[in-house]
């Protein structure tokens, strides 16, 4: 399906490590069968070509007292797109950007540690923004449902 370009065992791999992203070298050998030697091999070869970026902690802000997470969806005239851009990616509190189709250009997450600090993101940072045609902001109230990266 996704993992077409990937052999059966690197898909095992990646598989496992989606699952556990600290699972050791000798722990993958032994499930698909290889040595620690080659998974590790393998592992540095999908990292060269790019299909592993990184290996990361998530933290949910729901599960920290006063972290507020939202998502903006925000259309702006196509000459101000770029500069739009390039000022969400400076704020520390923004967390994804994505241009997206449709009427709203840009589909953008944040975190705030408090209200205070969303309130500040929205007047200091979205009301300013040059060409603006709409801002809507949404708060999540909880995860449903949230994969990271590529499905298997």
């Amino acid at each position: 399906m996704f993992l077409d370009g990937l052999d059966a065992l690197d898909r095992k791999i990646v598989g496992l490590l989606i699952e556990n992203a600290r699972i050791s070298y000798s722990d993958i050998g032994q499930k698909v069968g290889i040595s620690r030697v080659a998974v590790k091999a393998r592992i540095q070869a999908l990292e060269q070509r790019g299909i592993i970026e990184e290996y990361t902690t998530i933290i949910n802000p729901q599960k920290i007292s006063g972290a507020m997470s939202c998502y903006f969806e925000i259309e702006t005239l196509p000459k101000t797109l770029d500069r739009v851009i390039k000022t969400l990616e400076q704020n520390p509190v923004i967390t994804q950007i994505y241009r997206v189709t449709g009427k709203n250009k840009l589909h953008v997450h944040a975190v705030a540690s408090s209200n205070e600090e969303l309130e500040h993101l929205i007047e200091q940072v979205m009301d300013p923004l040059p060409g603006v045609v709409s801002c809507d902001c949404n708060m999540i109230l909880s995860r449903v449902k949230d994969i990271k990266g590529l499905r298997l």
